[in-house]
């Protein structure tokens, strides 16, 4: 089955203009378009374009029982970052869900926020991919993951 993927540079048929957000819809984005867990974890996204996006996230509230991060909110962070960004870039309309997450855990956070970075691999009709660096406050990474988004018809 060929998804007729495009780079990140290119333009799709279910793209819309690749500009990124303004201050006032990246506001309602933060207020109304994030999910249950997204809210419950902290997640803030920074910077969003189907491109490029920039999230952060909190240590306290969201460790193991040792008091690191714990390493599946730094997969949350990823997805949620994918997730939005495959949502700018096939519209509004359709429906996008995770088929295929991984991550690597490079060191532990212990304090303060992570935030992670994510820029499109590919940007298709049918799915979209994404590489996610998160680093804590000192710059460092965290974690590296990469998802890959389906874009379903509403």
């Amino acid at each position: 089955m060929a998804d007729n993927n495009q780079s990140h540079g290119d333009r799709s048929s279910t793209a819309g203009e690749h500009q990124p957000l303004n201050s006032d819809a990246l506001a309602q984005l933060n207020s109304r378009g994030r999910g249950a867990l997204d809210e419950k974890m902290g997640i803030e996204i920074l910077e969003a374009s189907p491109q490029r996006l920039v999230g952060r996230m909190p240590v306290a509230g969201n460790t193991q029982p040792f008091g690191l991060l714990h390493g599946g909110a730094s997969v949350v962070l990823a997805e949620s970052l994918g997730s939005i960004g495959t949502h700018l870039h096939a519209g509004l309309h359709r429906r996008i869900v995770g088929v295929d997450i991984n991550a690597t855990h490079h060191r532990s956070a212990k304090s303060g926020y992570v935030t992670a970075v994510a820029e499109a691999i590919s940007l298709g009709r049918t799915l979209a991919s994404y590489n996610i660096s998160i680093t804590d406050d000192q710059g460092r990474r965290t974690c590296t993951a990469r998802i890959t988004c389906l874009i379903l018809e509403e």
